[in-house]
């Protein structure tokens, strides 16, 4: 868990520092190296990890952006409500990546993101996640921070295919009570 704050705080300070500002809707792609704190025991990255660099490209659009001025800075934190993960092949020690984040598209509570992992422009992964902004324990009006971050446009919705994977997650939860 240590590693996984350090990484943040590192995203943190090379992006919020020393980037240039993008708009919330804008498609970044990272380089990355498959490390040693990444593998589990047989050299291949863990599934966990796929997770973590999710989070750290979201994060870095976040600090790249507006978003984090009108969201965190002000108590708005970023909720993952689901996130789905397809893995194709899979990355080892040492290995060079890219990872890819694409909006897919939002509404009034969700914002939808895809992330794609690439080695030699071959994809090992795709991950998407649905994510909501909560303050106080109450949902935030997701059109009133993609306006307050600088996109005018109203909701954009993602395709079909994305919001079919995220379909049944209530149906899910409830089945379990």
């Amino acid at each position: 868990m240590i590693y996984y704050w350090i990484q943040l705080a590192i995203t943190f300070i090379s992006t919020y520092y020393f980037s240039d500002k993008v708009p919330i809707n804008t498609t970044i792609t990272t380089k990355r190296r498959v490390s040693i704190f990444d593998c589990e025991g047989f050299r291949y990255m863990s599934n966990t990890r796929y997770i973590s660099y999710m989070d750290f490209i979201r994060f870095e659009l976040t600090f790249k952006s507006n978003l984090f001025n009108e969201t965190i800075k002000k108590g708005i934190i970023p909720v993952l409500a689901s996130q789905k993960i397809i893995y194709k092949k899979p990355l080892k020690l040492w290995d060079v990546f890219t990872i890819t984040l694409k909006n897919e598209g939002w509404d009034n509570k969700w914002v939808y993101h895809s992330h794609t992992f690439q080695k030699n422009n071959a994809i090992y992964a795709i991950g998407y996640a649905k994510v909501a902004f909560w303050k106080k324990n109450k949902v935030q009006n997701m059109l009133d921070i993609i306006h307050k971050s600088g996109i005018t446009e109203d909701a954009k919705l993602p395709p079909l295919h994305i919001l079919n994977l995220f379909n049944n997650d209530t149906h899910l939860l409830k089945s379990k009570d």
